[in-house]
């Protein structure tokens, strides 16, 4: 019964085959002059830095790539349906198809189903490519292309909440109960009003707290500060809490993004923007689906007519509208306007329900 939902093999599969070397195509030549362009900037920072060459230049290109076709993927999947479409359209195959009985959902469904697989590829690229390369590139940038230091688990101004207070680490070295802490100022509060602010040059594990040296305390009521000596801060607050990183959704993959996101919530941090990122590492690749059905309306009507590329205009026009849609939604969510969850999946819902009228509107 599926079957009969599509053309035929042969036409399946010829769609299908334009539809990907179109896509693929594009990507291609827009990855081969977007690096181009990069490198006009970043190659004089790379060379600055003594000692670089040749392998530096192409060590930057290795790892700058898969970013440029992770994020202009889903242009090149509408760019190769419309252009696929309006192929077709142009032939009369759509007008044969339609003349045999199929509706314009049959007509697309080897583009849909295409789309399905491109947005599979998408999705296994970026969890096992495209986030180790920008996580090592960050890393890079921050040294300014010098040789990468070896990762000593340090880490640097980190805040977590305790004992209905906040504490701010300035490093933090080490992990587990070896983990030490340096700089430390414990913004002690009652019913959300502060009170005092503790103060310590270094802390170590104690037990289920920490103990602090040489603290000194400062009573926000009577302007004075007084010694305290050792004592002990953040009760049943764990090593992890302290050592977590900065937490970029760009350099993790789905499952090690969602394990942070545990660990910050127990930490007592914001996640909005995190979970809002998490659930666009699914609903970004599957714009791969959408994309094929915002550019329909390129593949219908009397090409004859003259209007082919007014339609061709309208379907890229809803495209890039849906990209513009979903970086604003994920903004929004950053800044927390909408709910996590609403900020990655809206524009996909929205869209789909556009296309969908527009297609059932003007062709069934």
């Amino acid at each position: 019964m599926m079957s009969s939902f599509f053309p035929s093999k042969t036409m399946s599969l010829y769609m299908a085959r334009m539809f990907l070397t179109r896509t693929f195509a594009i990507l291609g030549a827009l990855v081969l002059i977007l690096q181009s362009l990069d490198l006009l900037t970043e190659s004089s920072t790379i060379l600055a830095h003594a000692g670089n060459g040749d392998a530096e230049i192409w060590r930057y290109v290795s790892l700058r790539v898969p970013q440029i076709a992770s994020t202009f993927l889903p242009y090149s999947v509408l760019l190769g349906s419309i252009l696929t479409l309006s192929q077709l359209n142009q032939n009369s195959e759509v007008i044969a198809m339609k003349a045999s009985g199929l509706s314009a959902h049959q007509v697309l469904a080897p583009l849909l189903l295409t789309g399905v697989i491109v947005a599979l590829l998408s999705f296994g690229f970026n969890e096992r490519i495209v986030t180790r390369a920008t996580s090592t590139l960050e890393q890079w940038k921050k040294v300014s292309y010098a040789p990468l230091p070896i990762d000593s688990g340090d880490r640097s101004n980190v805040w977590v909440k305790g004992d209905n207070n906040l504490i701010q680490v300035q490093q933090v070295r080490g992990r587990g109960d070896a983990a030490q802490l340096f700089g430390i100022t414990v913004y002690e509060r009652r019913n959300r009003s502060l009170v005092s602010i503790l103060t310590a040059p270094h802390g170590v594990r104690d037990g289920n707290g920490w103990r602090v040296d040489n603290a000194e305390r400062f009573t926000v009521a009577t302007g004075q500060k007084t010694k305290v000596g050792t004592t002990v801060i953040g009760h049943d607050l764990r090593p992890d809490q302290f050592t977590l990183a900065h937490v970029d959704a760009d350099s993790m993959d789905f499952f090690t993004l969602n394990d942070a996101i545990g660990d910050l919530k127990v930490a007592g941090r914001q996640t909005d923007a995190l979970e809002g990122a998490l659930w666009h590492k699914l609903s970004g690749p599957l714009s791969a689906i959408l994309m094929p059905l915002l550019g329909a309306v390129a593949g219908f009507g009397l090409a004859r007519s003259g209007k082919l590329f007014v339609r061709a205009v309208i379907g890229m026009a809803l495209g890039f509208l849906y990209f513009v849609a979903d970086n604003f939604a994920l903004a929004m969510g950053n800044l927390g306007a909408y709910p996590p969850f609403l900020a990655a999946w809206a524009p996909f819902l929205l869209f789909l329900m556009i296309g969908e009228a527009v297609l059932l509107r003007t062709e069934e």
